[in-house]
């Protein structure tokens, strides 16, 4: 099903016709390229605000959008495109600096200003390979090594790509919200650096707005799919009131890192950080605090007085032996008046004896457990990611249809315009002769009569005569039943 479908053939020939064509998508992915051209082309800190500028002098606008999965230029072709391009080759990008691109792009762009042409297929499909050919000197790498690994989406097709990247659904982790909060950031880049137009603005809009109707109309980001994320998850369904709740770190490591930081993202008020070497630990203490939260560092051997304060362990410490047994947990739960306990043991082998699981108001969960969850979790996204990519067609018909409507909204007042300007004129030729009695009042009448009939008749005249001699008889018929309607309702 194409996005068009169930507009008519006039609509079809309208949305094509107009500057939604102009949206084009140009970049790589994961699914695309390697990580280690990904690195080589990533547009970060200063680079994205340099980037943008050269990218405004040949463009009408531009979003880069850069993470460690995907670097994207999103940008609205000009309105006019120089009738003769002459794209730089890959023999003339090695060795050039992104200051020379930015003169050879302004010198490219000054050249628009004086021999220009209607955007074509053929001049955005020119247009587009200027954005190659500037992303590769920009990233100094020839435009043939880059070339194989790059995607381009222009039109619809560029407008579905980017609501399903907004969505999630085209993230590594399918439907994950991260890559909505990046799109976001790289927006308010390119606000600063102004470098967003009007147009472009629009349709930005329309795609978060569409974006959050997805993720809140389907279940594609529903269900935990990260070892963090699913940590988390059990946190809010065995506690409440967060900022009471206090959470124990046994070791210092990346995956607990990644845990503590999704659980700490609850809002609980005190953290316990045990850990053999004190550099690491404050390091994550100073990761981890914020105003109202206490954050302390402990060393692994105050482990046992630590575990009766805790009402969620999580330990992953690559010990060959087990750290929390049973006594020590029964003495922990004692003094703890056997407030329940969540304990998340993602070490292997196992920091926490796994009988313990048996107690009762402990519960004790293993990375294999996780992984249950995980996996399950990830095939309901899957399927929710059906309804998802259906809603996104959906969506994107009604974006096209919205811009079809704003656009000809500007048309009709440039048209009403011109119309008003040609009435103005006849009705002061009518007015002066009438002051200088040229003839009476009857002919004057009877002239102006005649002359608004010839103006306001002339353009769907001129369009109906246009209709018949190219034999597209659907648009003939489409206009002559729009002006019957018209004069209908006119009564």
């Amino acid at each position: 099903m194409t996005p068009l479908t169930g507009l008519s053939s006039v609509s079809k020939r309208y949305a094509y016709g107009q500057s939604i064509m102009r949206l084009v998508v140009i970049g790589v992915n994961h699914k695309t390229a390697p990580v280690a051209l990904r690195e080589r082309l990533a547009l970060v800190g200063a680079d994205v605000n340099t980037a943008l500028e050269q990218l405004e002098q040949f463009t009408d606008g531009s979003i880069i959008v850069s993470t460690c999965n995907r670097t994207e230029i999103y940008a609205l072709v000009p309105q006019t495109i120089p009738q003769t391009v002459t794209p730089a080759t890959s023999s003339n990008i090695k060795n050039v600096t992104p200051t020379s691109a930015s003169a050879s792009v302004a010198a490219t762009s000054k050249a628009s200003h004086t021999s220009s042409a209607s955007v074509s297929p053929a001049a955005v499909s020119a247009h587009i390979l200027k954005i190659k050919n500037w992303l590769a000197e920009f990233k100094q790498l020839p435009l043939s090594e880059v070339d194989p690994y790059l995607y381009v989406h222009r039109d619809v097709h560029a407008l579905t790509h980017w609501l399903r990247v907004a969505a999630g659904l085209d993230s590594m982790i399918l439907g994950e919200p991260q890559i909505l909060g990046q799109i976001k950031q790289a927006v308010h880049l390119a606000q600063n650096e102004k470098v967003l137009n009007t147009e472009l603005g629009w349709i930005v809009d329309q795609v978060f707005a569409a974006a959050k109707r997805v993720r809140n109309e389907t279940h594609v980001g529903a269900q935990a799919v990260s070892l963090g994320f699913a940590a988390a998850k059990l946190v809010t369904q065995i506690f409440d009131d967060f900022a009471k709740r206090t959470l124990l770190v046994v070791a210092a490591g990346e995956m607990n890192r990644l845990v503590a930081t999704h659980i700490a993202g609850l809002g609980v008020g005190r953290i316990i950080i045990c850990n053999r070497s004190p550099e690491r630990a404050e390091a994550l203490a100073a990761e981890l605090q914020q105003p109202g939260r206490r954050v302390e560092v402990q060393p692994l051997d105050a482990l046992p007085q630590m575990l009766s304060e805790a009402d969620i362990v999580s330990s992953c410490s690559g010990s060959m032996s087990v750290l929390i047994d049973k006594t020590m947990t029964m003495q922990a739960l004692k003094r703890r008046r056997y407030q329940p306990m969540l304990m998340i043991d993602l070490a292997v082998p196992r920091d926490i004896d796994s009988t313990i699981s048996q107690m009762d108001d402990i519960y004790l969960y293993s990375v294999d457990d996780l992984q249950h969850v995980i996996a399950g979790n990830l095939e309901q996204r899957r399927q929710a990611a059906v309804d998802a990519e259906l809603l996104v067609s959906q969506l994107v018909v009604e974006m096209e249809q919205s811009f079809a409507v704003r656009k000809v909204g500007r048309d009709i007042e440039q048209y009403r315009n011109r119309t008003h300007t040609q009435v103005d004129k006849i009705l002061s030729e009518s007015i002066a002769r009438l002051e200088n009695g040229e003839v009476n009042a009857e002919e004057v009448i009877t002239e102006l009569s005649r002359r608004l009939t010839q103006t306001l008749s002339h353009a769907p005249s001129k369009l109906m005569r246009k209709a018949a001699s190219e034999g597209d008889s659907e648009l003939l018929d489409f206009v002559v039943s729009g002006l019957h309607d018209a004069y209908r309702d006119k009564g």
